[in-house]
C-alpha cells in the first residue's frame, strides 16, 4: 500500500509533476503518443515516469479498446484513490456539481446523470468494446468494477462505493445519479443498461444489468 510520502516523492521530479497534472486535467484518457508530443520527451523516458506514477498509485493504467486491427496502446487516468489529494478534484467534489446541476436544471437523478455521462460517451460500435468502455468509466469512478456474463444478459458488479456516505443518506438520488451516468455512457453503443440493482453502500457490489440491443449494428458478442 502506497503512503502519502511515497506519492509526495514520486511528484517530487518536475517532469513527473507535469505529467501528473496533465493526465489529471484532462476530460479523457490519456495515452504515450500525446504526452511524448506534449513534453517533448521521448516514448521511453514518458513510459519510465508513468510507471513511477503507477507504483505510487497515483495513476491507473488500462489497455484502450482496439477499433480494428493494430497493438492495444495503454491509456492512463489518476488513480480514484488520489483525488481530492494534490489538487485533484474528488469524488464528492464532482458529486456536488452534478446536484447542483440537477437542481438547477429540474432535471431528475436519472436525467442528471445521463447527461453527465454522455460527456464521456462510449464511441465504439462493438458491445464487447462497449462493455470495455463503460469498464473503464465506472474504474475512474472509483467503483472498482468487474464484468460477469449471466445467460440472456452481463452485469457489471461495482465492488465498491465511493460515495457510501451519501448513498446511506439519500440512496435513491446518488444511485439514480449513477445510473444515469452508466445510460449515458451506453448511448449511440448496442448496450443497453436496464437497471442498478442496488446492494447496501457499506459492502458495495451493487450490480449495474446490461444487455445487447440486437437492432443496432454490433460486430461482436459480450455473451
Amino acid at each position: 500500500m502506497t503512503t502519502l510520502q511515497q506519492q509526495a516523492r514520486a511528484l517530487g521530479d518536475p517532469t513527473r509533476h507535469g505529467i501528473f497534472r496533465y493526465i489529471a486535467d484532462s476530460d479523457r484518457p490519456a495515452d504515450v503518443a500525446e504526452m511524448t508530443a506534449h513534453f517533448g520527451l521521448n516514448h521511453n523516458a514518458i513510459r519510465q515516469h508513468l510507471a513511477k506514477l503507477v507504483d505510487a498509485g497515483l495513476v491507473v493504467e488500462a489497455t484502450a479498446a482496439t477499433r480494428g486491427r493494430g497493438r492495444p496502446r495503454l491509456e492512463y487516468t489518476v488513480d480514484p484513490a488520489a483525488d481530492g489529494r494534490w489538487g485533484v478534484t474528488s469524488p464528492y467534489e464532482r458529486l456536488s456539481v452534478l446536484l447542483t446541476e440537477m437542481t438547477r436544471n429540474g432535471e431528475s437523478p436519472v436525467e442528471a446523470g445521463a447527461r453527465a455521462g454522455r460527456r464521456h460517451q462510449v464511441e465504439v460500435s462493438s458491445a464487447e468494446h462497449a462493455l470495455a468502455g463503460i469498464t473503464a468509466a465506472m474504474a475512474r469512478e472509483g467503483f472498482d468494477p468487474t464484468v460477469r456474463h449471466r445467460r440472456e444478459r452481463t452485469e457489471i458488479v461495482l465492488r465498491n462505493c465511493p460515495f457510501e456516505s451519501a448513498a446511506l443518506t439519500d440512496p435513491d438520488t446518488v444511485c439514480s445519479l449513477h445510473l444515469g451516468i452508466a445510460r449515458g455512457l451506453a448511448e449511440g453503443t448496442p448496450l443497453v443498461v436496464e437497471d442498478l440493482i442496488r446492494r447496501d453502500p457499506r459492502r458495495a457490489n451493487c450490480l449495474l444489468r446490461l444487455r445487447v440491443d440486437e437492432t443496432v449494428n454490433s460486430d461482436a458478442s459480450i455473451v
